[in-house]
């Protein structure tokens, strides 16, 4: 697929992905407890969006990645919200990060990835680290495609599959995204070489090989010390660029809410991320404008 995000991709120079918009609004003083999470944001408080996504292009980021990870018709509903006005707020995710695109003081190209999180980031308990809700591949594609093509309707540079735990979403979200019109990158959420549902990642990253909507392959949301050996087997089986954007090595208490343990996030491994074919890299939950600008400004591999 051919798109002009597609031709920067493949034009040789790195992009660089921002960071976590949920850290990034917790540090602005907003409060993220509901299960709506950053979602919430869009329908109260909209301006907050824009001014995260602003941080982190000033900060050096190429990309921002919209704050419709967890926005979805079902979640809304829970909290009493139409599928009408649902829309309308997938849509102005879209919209809120190009408000911050316009306001960027650079004249670099930035681009808007937007983001549909798995099926699990709706329920709000951390099953999207587990994956296997017991829904069929066709329960989950209906639960995709809705929300895929208003997201596609508003027109962003590229479709962001993120977080996605296991193959059989991966195979609903690839068939959710045809036609739609715009490219999408697929990340998987890994532990050492396997999906968190304990699939071989040559397996994972073998069913986009061939998807033409999906220019970009990789991991997002995982232990940084997994992605060097992700990246390197999605580059292998796919032949594609691999995208790459770790949490801060934290683990997620979905019981507390809560991220436990020490981050291990080193801008430093972004070499290594990118020797093994990453053409996208960022940074995912816990990772602030500080370390995108050393992603920004690191060597390129030798």
């Amino acid at each position: 697929m051919t798109s002009d995000f597609a031709d920067a991709l493949a034009s040789g120079r790195p992009l660089v992905l921002d960071g976590g918009m949920s850290n990034q609004l917790e540090s602005a003083g907003h409060d993220l407890s509901d299960e709506l999470w950053s979602a919430r944001l869009l329908a109260e408080e909209p301006e907050a969006i824009t001014e995260a996504h602003l941080a982190y292009f000033e900060a050096g980021a190429d990309v921002a990645i919209t704050s419709s990870y967890q926005a979805t018709f079902e979640g809304f509903a829970r909290h009493g919200i139409g599928r009408e006005r649902a829309a309308e707020l997938l849509t102005l995710s879209v919209e809120l990060a190009r408000e911050a695109a316009r306001r960027a003081r650079t004249a670099r190209p930035l681009w808007v990835a937007a983001s549909a999180g798995p099926y699990g980031a709706m329920l709000a308990d951390g099953s999207e680290y587990r994956g296997r809700y017991g829904l069929g591949a066709g329960e989950l594609e209906r639960f995709h495609r809705p929300r895929l093509e208003v997201l596609a309707a508003a027109r962003p540079d590229v479709l962001a599959l993120e977080t996605v735990p296991d193959t059989e979403e991966a195979a609903a979200l690839l068939r959710a995204v045809r036609g739609l019109g715009v490219p999408a990158w697929l990340s998987y959420t890994v532990v050492g070489g396997r999906t968190r549902a304990g699939q071989p990642l040559e397996d994972a990253f073998a069913l986009a090989a061939d998807a033409e909507e999906v220019i970009a392959v990789g991991v997002n949301c995982c232990a940084p010390e997994d992605v060097t050996a992700a990246a390197e087997t999605a580059a292998r089986i796919t032949g594609k660029p691999v995208v790459a954007y770790p949490n801060s090595g934290e683990t997620w208490d979905a019981r507390a809410r809560a991220w436990r343990g020490r981050s291990s996030f080193a801008p430093e491994l972004v070499r290594s991320w990118r020797a093994a074919g990453a053409r996208l890299v960022g940074g995912c939950c816990r990772v602030g404008p500080d370390s995108i600008t050393s992603i920004a400004s690191a060597p390129a591999p030798e």
